[in-house]
């Protein structure tokens, strides 16, 4: 049997579709590239913009074409969301509507020893391994509470197995990813006194712990998250456990904060940062930015830009609001045109590179570890890689097989990334 699998959206979708595939390949599925004809094609959707529900669509109906004779299994928010319309499109067999049932999946495609998590991650040399499922918060722009609301934090024994497997074969660095990745326990901590809670701290200290050479970035989290006991972790662990935390800022202006329904102000979020980079070494800080949410001003978007000139991020992902239906800051009053926001899209992005290139600057002369990963497209004889403070970095491919680690010293800037002396 033929096997094609396609992901659209977050690190937790892929790590799903993995899981998903290496069942089915245990099975006696093949995968089978884009110019053959697939029996089974699995689509993982999305849906936090309109663009991701189009997307979707988009591609179940080029595999119904080009694979007229394939089933196809659909999952995925915009599956969860829209259940009927996905249903309708062209050779949709199946469609999945909570992630919780992805072990059922397995069993009815004939899987008897169902799997509790992965063993690989592709070709890839990082491997992303889902800890948590599901948000409660209600933030006014983003529906993926609605499509995935129940909290479910996986057994700590299960991820640490699947950390061990993933060393063992080979990946050198995992990436813990969730939909509300610092809300890691928290549905068993209910009626549970405080000092027997369990917190993203204890699972990160927990896998920083195992042996092998091997190194964790966390993904995103949100400011209230960064507590004392996290960056302690960090810091104790400071040869396991990245330099770097994405923190999801999404406006630094305190008005629009509260019409997005955040849980912090601005200054709570620097003060959070400020707390990271006095107690690590030059840590690298990711954020998100939404870009012309309803009614905001020239003003609002201003205090956004000087926050982030306050906290120094090393990256950041701009996002141009994208109104979802059902979602609060849809209804909102104030809509900005499509030009308003391509303008401060494109504002943000030249901050970003004076940002960005400002904390490559501050790395120069100091030694980076380096996660060799695929050859410098437009440099023969370079490969890039990516550093513990998530700075990526050219060095001399036969310096290192792809995979493995190098310790180089930061030598100097060019455009996007550092050359390693």
């Amino acid at each position: 049997m033929k096997l094609k699998t396609i992901t659209l959206g977050c690190k937790v979708n892929q790590y799903e579709t993995e899981y998903i595939r290496e069942g089915l390949l245990g099975i006696g599925y093949d995968d089978v590239p884009d110019d053959r004809q697939a029996d089974l094609c699995v689509v993982n959707t999305c849906t936090v913009t309109s663009e991701g529900d189009s997307k979707s669509r988009q591609i179940i109906r080029r595999l119904a074409r080009d694979n007229p004779a394939s089933k196809i299994v659909v999952m995925g928010c915009y599956a969860t969301r829209a259940p009927e319309e996905v249903a309708a499109l062209p050779n949709v067999t199946e469609v999945l509507t909570d992630k919780r049932e992805l072990p059922d999946l397995l069993g009815r495609f004939g899987v008897t020893d169902i799997p509790t998590g992965i063993s690989g991650f592709g070709r890839r040399h990082r491997a992303y391994v889902k800890v948590q499922d599901g948000c409660l918060l209600r933030c006014s722009f983003c529906i993926i509470p609605h499509v995935r609301p129940q909290l479910t934090s996986r057994p700590l024994q299960h991820i640490l197995n699947e950390v061990r497997r993933l060393v063992d074969n080979g990946y050198r660095e995992v990436v813990l990813t969730g939909i509300h990745l610092g809300h890691y326990g928290v549905d068993w901590n209910r009626n549970l006194p405080k000092e027997k809670w369990t917190r993203l701290s204890h699972l990160v200290r927990s896998i920083a712990k195992l042996p092998g050479d091997f190194r964790v970035r966390l993904s995103s989290i949100e400011a209230t998250e960064v507590t004392r006991e996290l960056i302690d972790v960090m810091q104790d662990h400071g040869d396991r456990v990245c330099p770097h935390l994405h923190i999801s800022m999404q406006s630094g202006s305190d008005s629009v904060l509260r019409r997005m329904r955040r849980r912090w102000g601005s200054r709570r979020f620097i003060d959070r940062c400020e707390m990271l980079k006095e107690r690590l070494d030059q840590p690298a800080i990711t954020t998100d930015i939404i870009v012309g949410f309803p009614g905001e001003t020239d003003e609002e978007f201003a205090e956004t830009c000087e926050v982030s000139r306050q906290v120094g991020f090393s990256k950041i992902h701009i996002f141009p609001f994208s109104a979802r239906r059902t979602t609060p800051a849809a209804e909102m009053l104030g809509q900005l045109p499509k030009k308003v926001k391509q303008e401060r899209g494109r504002e943000l992005a030249s901050l970003e590179a004076e940002l960005q290139n400002n904390y490559f600057a501050s790395l120069l002369g100091k030694q980076l570890r380096v996660l060799v990963e695929s050859p410098q497209e437009d440099r023969p004889g370079y490969s890039i890689g990516t550093s513990c403070r998530y700075a990526p970095v050219e060095v001399p491919s036969k310096a290192a097989n792809y995979g493995d680690f190098i310790e180089v010293i930061a030598g100097s800037i060019n455009e996007k990334h550092i050359q390693a002396t």
